[in-house]
């Protein structure tokens, strides 16, 4: 936290001398937002979110709902609290998947269909070594693995996360799947697994504490 703090203060600092408006939030950095690391499996888990889909990761609904929230109460007639609610209500509507469709099709592109999101051709597995609780995610090995497995160049190629923090797991359960188009970048994620998959399995009393700002 107290670097955040400084991170946040550094940040605040240079939009005040360049007189911009600026809010710092805090979020919880513990883990991947969202379920799929490169851009098919990211744009996959935006739309869950913005048709309403019950496989919407939540955790990604929960923080742009909070984010968007706090955007609209920059307005001076929104009351403060009040922003999250409306954003919901503009969500769950289907007013914020209109305007994604409107803005695609601006840009010159047709709106997406679900056949779009196609993965690659190639897969892996990572699996749990043991039984026990996720207790710990390395964002920059899980991040490292989806580079390897050639994202974001190739737009198919990534990681499918399956299992946050405090989730149970046995031995053998599906932690994450990689995906690649082409088998050299599969083997070469495949190796960087074997190093560590990114996955501390373990018991409850060593989930990290979250500092969060809602």
């Amino acid at each position: 936290m107290p670097d955040a703090q400084r991170l946040r203060k550094l940040f605040e600092y240079v939009a005040s001398r360049m007189h911009l408006k600026l809010e710092v939030v805090i979020t919880d950095g513990r883990q991947p937002i969202g379920q799929g690391i490169g851009p098919t499996l990211e744009a996959r888990d935006v739309i869950r979110v913005l048709e309403n889909d019950p496989r919407a990761p939540q955790d990604l609904r929960h923080k742009s709902l909070y984010l968007a929230g706090r955007m609209i109460e920059f307005d001076p007639d929104v009351r403060g609290g009040d922003g999250y609610a409306i954003a919901r209500d503009i969500l769950e509507s289907g007013r914020a998947l209109q305007r994604m469709h409107a803005i695609i099709e601006a840009q010159g592109a047709k709106s997406f269909k679900h056949d779009d999101f196609m993965l690659g051709k190639l897969s892996h597995e990572v699996v749990a070594e043991r039984d026990g609780m996720v207790v710990g995610i390395d964002n920059l090995q899980i991040a490292k693995i989806a580079r390897l497995a050639g994202a974001p160049k190739v737009p198919n190629a990534g990681v499918d996360v399956m299992h946050k923090l405090g989730d149970r797991v046995q031995r053998g359960d599906t932690l994450y799947t990689i995906y690649a188009e082409f088998p050299s970048d599969l083997l070469f994620a495949m190796q960087q697994c074997e190093k560590t998959s990114g996955y501390t399995i373990g018991d409850e009393t060593e989930i990290p504490h979250s500092y969060l700002e809602f």
